[in-house]
């Protein structure tokens, strides 16, 4: 049975420190989405995010959570209607280059789901959202990196933050769905201290 990463951390680390810090690995996490389009849902991706996950070891309620995408990363592999995405009609990338998400309260669900809420922006609109992340464990690789594991899916409609493009069809039908699915699979690398010798502990 797995243990919460904050319990699993207390019991694991023989000094406590006062905040462990984790680094988003990029190679090895993803962030997708899926939407409406006519009958069927596209999917996307966005190729390049960071973000940053602070513990505070047994107080969940003032640890903390910051990403951050970069809009013009998107990729629906289609060159076209990704230049599509990042225009006016959609993310606007050149004025809003950023999507973040900064939490403002961090409450343990049960063993393995924490309620994180924060602040989302996305096309210049911020609004708060809770989000229920489902913690994966923690492990420590070969090379002795610690590693932990979150994951999340969630829902916006996208009207919510001013991105409203549409065509209607003969029909009277959109193209387009408004409400987009998102799912964010998250390895993070524990931040090792500073050695003795390196500049930053001097």
């Amino acid at each position: 049975m797995k243990a919460p990463l904050l319990l699993a951390l207390a019991l694991t680390t023989s000094a406590a420190s006062a905040q462990d810090i984790y680094n988003v690995d990029k190679t090895h996490s993803e962030v997708t989405f899926r939407v409406r389009h006519f009958v069927s849902k596209v999917s996307g991706r966005f190729d390049d995010f960071s973000g940053t996950i602070t513990v505070i070891p047994g107080k969940p309620a003032s640890s903390s959570v910051e990403f951050t995408i970069q809009t013009a990363s998107i990729n629906t592999a289609n060159a076209g209607r990704d230049t599509h995405l990042k225009s006016a009609d959609f993310f606007d990338a050149e004025k809003n280059p950023e999507i973040t998400f900064k939490s403002t309260k961090i409450a343990p669900v049960d063993e393995d789901t924490f309620n994180v809420t924060g602040i989302f922006t996305l096309h210049g609109m911020a609004k708060e959202m809770t989000i229920p992340v489902d913690f994966g464990g923690v492990i420590t690789d070969r090379r002795g990196t610690e590693k932990a594991g979150f994951s999340l899916t969630a829902k916006l409609n996208r009207k919510d933050y001013g991105i409203v493009w549409n065509q209607t069809l003969d029909t009277g039908a959109l193209v387009l769905g408004d409400d987009v699915e998102i799912t964010v699979n998250i390895e993070a690398n524990k931040k090792k201290p500073a050695s003795a010798d390196s500049p930053a502990a001097k």
